[in-house]
This record gives C-alpha cells, sequence and structure tokens, in this order.
C-alpha cells in the first residue's frame, strides 16, 4: 500500500508517528481539511503534469489554482496534467494520495509561493485517507524539492 511506503520513507527519518490516518476520506482538498479541522487553503495538494523529461510536480496551496501563463514560463512548455493512470503510473501513489515523498524517479518537486504564507501545511501521504503536518522547511527537506515557484493564481 502507498501509505506504508510513506511511513517506511519518515520511519527512516525518525518521524513515522507524525503520519495521520483518518476514518473519513481525505482526497480532495474540501474533504481533507474537514478531516484535519484546518481551512483548505492549508491543504497541500500534489498536481501532476507532463515534461520532455518526466514528471514536473507542483506542490500548491489548497486554495491556489495554476496559472498557465505563469507555469510557461517557469517550464518552458504547456502545463498539461497527468490522467489518473498516468499520475499512479509515473508518481508512484493514486489520486487522493499523491504526495511529493519518496516518489518515483522522473518526478522533479517544485512548491509553489502559494504555501509561503503558512507556518505549516497539510500534504497527503499516500493514501486517500492520510496527511502529515510540516512546517515549510521539512516540506522542502522531505521532498527534496527542486526549488520554489511562482505558477499558481489565489
Amino acid at each position: 500500500m502507498s501509505i506504508e511506503k510513506v511511513r517506511a520513507f519518515f520511519k527512516k527519518h525518525g518521524c513515522e508517528d507524525r503520519v495521520l490516518e483518518f476514518d473519513v476520506s481525505s482526497a480532495t482538498v474540501e474533504l481533507a481539511a474537514k478531516a484535519l479541522g484546518c481551512p483548505p487553503e492549508r491543504i497541500a495538494k500534489s498536481l501532476t503534469f507532463k515534461s520532455d523529461d518526466g514528471v514536473i510536480m507542483v506542490v500548491a496551496a489548497g486554495d491556489a489554482r495554476v496559472d498557465n501563463k505563469k507555469y510557461k514560463a517557469q517550464f518552458g512548455i504547456k502545463a498539461k496534467m497527468l490522467s489518473a493512470e498516468e499520475v499512479e503510473q509515473l508518481v508512484g501513489y493514486p489520486v487522493g494520495g499523491v504526495c511529493p515523498f519518496d516518489v518515483n524517479d522522473g518526478v522533479n518537486v517544485y512548491l509553489d509561493q502559494s504555501l509561503k504564507r503558512f507556518e505549516t501545511v497539510y500534504p497527503a501521504c499516500g493514501s486517500s485517507n492520510s496527511a502529515i503536518e510540516l512546517n515549510l522547511t521539512e516540506l522542502e527537506f522531505y521532498s527534496n524539492a527542486k526549488g520554489w515557484v511562482d505558477v499558481c493564481k489565489l
């Protein structure tokens, strides 16, 4: 199971006990916010796009939307999201549980500036009923992010 992959990843870092599992779905921003009792914008959603050399993952605030002009200016290509089948195959996690941790080779993770409004955010942990609370330094480290980008609008 994908959540076990994420638990094993966080175990290597001594913080697997921080992974939260819910009795309800957290597969969408709205459901995750409800499960956590936090505002939707604090959910760190993982958006996945096709690129010439693999996958671009942009982790953004729950209320952010990709701005196509900013995306093209940043990455030099049009934003084209992966299909649900492609996401699981190329990234390693099913839709609803996609996260930036221990992703497949060829996935380049970037963090969007929309997250910088918050001290902590909640990305998923590989399943449709999981999350972890991380500060931005932790998110950057654990996601092995290539850097911060500004490709979204609020």
